[in-house]
């Protein structure tokens, strides 16, 4: 036991793998549309000047859907469990995948991307599960990077899905031409594929992710039963023989993701049960919070929606009838959709090299907080260049600058989602009301997303109509200027763990002082007390230099990672 104190915490590795592949289906079916939604809208005989208006619209139904019944899904992951919530949000929007892609009219679009958003309620019940798997503060960088990176990793596949094979009766008529389905349903293949990735992601959660709430954790799963006999003949004849944990952390973990031990499963199970009042979950630092977290969504999904309807508006050449710099001035792109899931591509692939090589590293070295206030005040820089782009006449030149910019924002944007979820992470009162929290996160973010996407694409098209092709990006680079002030009133908490283990700190010494071996009985039930309070006191040691026993030298040792 004594050396697994010494090297420290590590993550559960199996577990947060599991999620990744729950998590990993939705990124890459939601980034697939980007190419090809303009040509889709087109297709149901929208005006190319208001394509922009209602792909804004498409993007803002399924935001307020999800926003609508983001608390509901929290608060049903508080009441039956993280896991069977996730299942549900994964067959939901398979389904509804499905359907998106053969929609034949606008009316029919939206109304099932209004379902898909109402649907599923995962982005927030997973940040809690990541949260409920490592409460150690100097874990969480990596932990909450993971996400953000398997978005990333299916903003890859996604746009390359979506671009590559929409309207695949054109692109390959001797693969698909003589196909009536996808001359019917041009837009059909891509989701196909995603659902096909939704159904493998499914599996993997139902048979293998373990249920990470208090109250349900030790309950049997039916599910992680029938993967244990199916992997079964695979397994090593030795790991059957292997100490049995209480914990649900997996055998790469050294240390309990949660300190079970610092209350008795009947004061677990009363806490559990009492209401959750909106007083515990709004304190002022949530609730700060929760603005800037609103304000990121809102302006950087509004920038991802409004940016393919800039690329594949037609170019128009600068001249004195459409022109008067710096402000008035029209056109874009004039790109295809494969070639906008190409520029998508790349664009994940730095996104993701940005994630899990600089992210971690950035937050150890400058904090947070600071890396998450120094990425809003590049946001508006961003959106104010933009749409300059356009007027650069060299092909080369001008895909240059552009991917350029688009590689700062996408590295901003893996710098400010991970941190805003630490801090509202940390900023909560107490780990129960976490489901719940990021629930409201969901609604508020969700709002954001709805807000951002409708303005950005009625303003777009409406500067289009008279010739300022910056209104858009202007009005996202004002909000995004308001969005970097409330950082600067953000504290970083000591975590949702913390206040629970201030409560039973001093009962945690006493039982260390009792003997070694109560010390080791008890990490093996839910932690030592070392391992349930180091990443919230740093200073712990101060307060267990007088006693003088195992406990004192257990607790210092875990204070060391407390510091980091």
């Amino acid at each position: 036991m004594s050396n697994k104190t010494k090297k420290g915490p590590k993550l559960p590795a199996q577990q947060l793998a599991i999620l990744a592949i729950a998590r990993f289906a939705e990124p890459l079916a939601l980034t697939s549309v980007f190419p090809y939604l303009p040509e889709m809208i087109a297709s149901f005989g929208v005006e190319k000047n208001e394509v922009a208006r209602w792909a804004g619209f498409t993007g803002a139904v399924f935001s307020i859907a999800q926003s609508c019944t983001a608390v509901a899904w929290g608060r049903a992951s508080d009441k039956f469990g993280r896991k069977p919530v996730i299942l549900i949000g994964l067959a939901s929007t398979m389904a509804c995948f499905l359907l998106w892609g053969m929609s034949t009219s606008l009316p029919m679009a939206i109304t099932i991307r209004a379902v898909m958003g109402g649907g599923n309620g995962n982005v927030g019940i997973i940040r809690t599960m990541v949260a409920e798997m490592v409460p150690e503060k100097e874990l969480q960088p990596k932990a909450f990077s993971l996400m953000p990176l398997v978005w990333s990793i299916g903003s890859v596949f996604g746009p390359a899905f979506g671009g590559f094979f929409a309207r695949p009766a054109e692109q390959y008529p001797d693969l698909f031409g003589n196909i009536d389905y996808f001359k019917r349903y041009p837009f059909a293949l891509p989701n196909l594929m995603a659902c096909c990735v939704f159904f493998v992601s499914f599996m993997t959660g139902l048979l293998f992710l373990k249920e990470t709430l208090q109250s349900k954790r030790h309950k049997r799963d039916w599910g992680l039963v029938l993967g244990e006999k199916l992997t079964r003949p695979f397994q090593r004849p030795k790991a059957h023989a292997r100490r049995r944990r209480l914990s649900f952390v997996d055998d790469e973990a050294s240390a309990p993701l949660l300190a079970d031990s610092s209350m008795s499963s009947s004061e677990q199970l009363a806490a559990h049960d009492e209401p959750i009042t909106n007083r515990e979950i709004f304190t002022y630092q949530t609730s700060i919070n929760l603005l800037s977290y609103t304000f990121l969504a809102l302006h950087s999904v509004a920038y991802d929606q409004v940016l393919p309807v800039f690329l594949n508006y037609p170019r128009v050449a600068p001249d004195e009838t459409n022109s008067h710099l710096p402000f008035k001035f029209t056109g874009g792109f004039g790109l295809s959709s494969d070639k906008i899931g190409t520029i998508y591509t790349v664009y994940g692939i730095a996104c993701g090299i940005v994630q899990f090589f600089l992210f971690p590293t950035l937050c150890a070295r400058f904090g947070v907080l600071n890396c998450f206030r120094t990425a809003t005040l590049i946001f508006p820089l961003i959106y104010l260049l933009t749409p300059y782009t356009a007027l650069i006449q060299d092909t080369t030149a001008r895909y240059a600058v552009f991917l350029t910019m688009m590689l700062v924002k996408g590295f901003v944007v893996i710098i400010g989602f991970p941190c805003t979820t630490i801090l509202l992470t940390n900023s909560a009162s107490s780990l129960r009301v976490l489901g719940t929290l990021n629930g409201f996160a969901t609604t508020f973010s969700g709002l954001g997303r709805a807000i951002g996407p409708a303005a950005a694409g009625a303003v777009f098209s409406w500067g289009i109509r008279k010739g300022y092709a910056i209104a858009p990006w202007w009005l996202l680079a004002t909000i995004a200027l308001a969005g970097a002030v409330v950082p600067w009133f953000i504290e970083e908490g000591p975590g949702p763990g913390c206040a629970a283990s201030s409560r039973n700190i001093s009962r945690e010494e006493e039982e260390g002082e009792e003997g070694d071996g109560d010390g080791e009985h008890a990490a093996l039930l839910g932690g030592s007390s070392s391992s349930s309070s180091s990443s919230c006191f740093s200073s712990s040691d101060s307060d267990s230099d007088s006693d003088g026993g195992a406990g004192s030298k257990k607790q210092k040792k875990g204070s060391r990672y407390g510091t980091l």
